[in-house]
């Protein structure tokens, strides 16, 4: 069964949603968005989830402890783990994450695996910005994209 809840935040509203007691996709925006078949709920995994993005968004938490899920192909797998060991307040290239998934040339791949990560901000792929320093696209929109670095960075990232 699909579970979802919600958090009004400085972001929006976030939606997490849960499938089997782990985090699958995380959604921003002005309202909630979960599947329709999805219930409301208050797990284990849902609160836990809100408080840790509560505390990241406060700026007292810099990584995320959660069971997750996220599900796409063994490529875009590959990416969303090397998504998850970039630091707090660091950004890498495209470049960077195509040659620790070993395709040196598949920048254009990680970005299309950057764009089709289910759970972002938890798996960070905001801090993947173009080999030029320039920030790149974001599934959610560039001025998120430039709030969450502003958070991490905030000398770095200047509103």
């Amino acid at each position: 069964m699909i579970k979802y809840s919600c958090l009004s935040s400085k972001l929006g509203v976030i939606t997490f949603i849960e499938r089997g007691g782990e985090l699958v996709a995380l959604n921003v925006g002005d309202a909630p968005n979960y599947p329709a078949s999805a219930a409301p709920a208050n797990t284990r995994v849902l609160s836990a989830a809100k408080k840790q993005m509560r505390e990241y968004l406060g700026g007292k938490r810099k990584e995320f402890d959660l069971p997750i899920a996220p599900i796409g192909t063994k490529f875009q797998q590959s990416v969303w783990r090397a998504l998850l060991k970039i630091p707090f307040g660091k950004t890498v290239s495209y470049a960077d994450i195509a040659n620790s998934v070993e395709k040196p040339k598949g920048q254009r791949a990680v970005g299309g695996a950057v764009g089709k990560n289910p759970i972002p901000i938890i798996i960070p792929c905001h801090r993947v910005i173009a080999t030029s320093g320039k920030l790149g696209g974001f599934s959610l929109g560039l001025p998120m994209k430039r709030k969450l670095l502003c958070l991490e960075m905030p000398l770095k990232f200047l509103p």
